[in-house]
């Protein structure tokens, strides 16, 4: 059974930055997600198992930065310049399967997924 555990949120204002961790129970690829009210889950960013490759979704390019230190099983989601419409549910999630390529901005794709821990950024 895969366990993550994610730390990290809390309230910004605008402009302001964050960083979320998640602690995973091995190494996989892994995603963060985020749900807002009244909204659906939605991909934020990925990194692949070896941390070689990323993928972002596009409003969050140039300000997000996802890591992973793998000696911890440890995954990253650095924030800058948080805007109010990031405000949400950040879920981090792990994908067992080992793929090639670019990792996947499909929810369907990740088996396990972490508690959520709330980011607000207030204007």
């Amino acid at each position: 059974q895969v366990q993550l555990v994610e730390s990290g949120g809390g309230l910004v204002q605008a402009g302001g930055s964050l960083r979320l961790s998640c602690a995973a129970s091995g190494r996989y690829a892994m995603g963060w997600f985020r749900q807002a009210p009244g909204k659906e889950r939605e991909f934020v960013t990925a990194i692949s198992w070896s941390g070689g490759s990323t993928r972002y979704e596009d409003s969050v390019k140039g300000r997000f930065t996802i890591s992973r230190d793998n000696a911890k099983n440890t995954l990253y989601l650095q924030m800058n310049s948080l805007k109010p419409e990031d405000t949400a549910v950040y879920y981090c999630a792990a994908r067992t399967a080992r793929t090639a390529g670019t990792p996947s901005d499909s929810s369907y794709d990740y088996d396990y997924w972490g508690q959520g821990t709330q980011v607000t950024v207030s204007s």
